[in-house]
């Protein structure tokens, strides 16, 4: 008859192991790195979209591109053997936000053309009075 008792799990991983875990992770926080630089990267071209919208008074979504990055994403993601719904549902996020922010910065740039506007007539109603005056 055999012992049928099973052996005790071990309580510490092979030093082996803990080496290729500490290799991998070190992998991972790179990676990590680089796509939070790739994401500031990508929101500073944004915002400079943003400004261009909101000058020439553009709405701040598109949804015909977003629709066609979303497809284009979709497909480089299965290309790459990722799932295309993960790659949706990431490029979704951000796109909410670009949008959150050109919705921003069209505030902010109607508020400020206002308040220009309001100087500028503020200033040639000066100007009227002090001409009016000189008469």
């Amino acid at each position: 008859m055999s012992d049928s008792t099973p052996s005790p799990a071990p309580t510490q991983p092979a030093e082996s192991v803990r080496a290729e875990l500490t290799r991998l992770r070190e992998s991972i926080d790179n990676i990590d790195a680089a796509v939070v630089h790739m994401l500031a990267e990508r929101f500073k071209c944004t915002q400079q979209v943003g400004v261009l919208k909101a000058k020439h008074q553009l709405p701040p979504a598109d949804p015909a591109r977003e629709a066609r990055q979303i497809t284009r994403l979709r497909e480089l993601a299965e290309s790459a053997k990722l799932d295309p719904a993960f790659a949706e549902k990431l490029l979704n996020f951000i796109i909410a936000e670009v949008i959150r922010h050109h919705e921003t910065i069209a505030d902010e740039t109607t508020a400020d053309q206002a308040l220009a506007d309001e100087t500028t007539a503020d200033q040639a109603l000066a100007d009227r009075t002090l001409a009016d005056g000189a008469r």
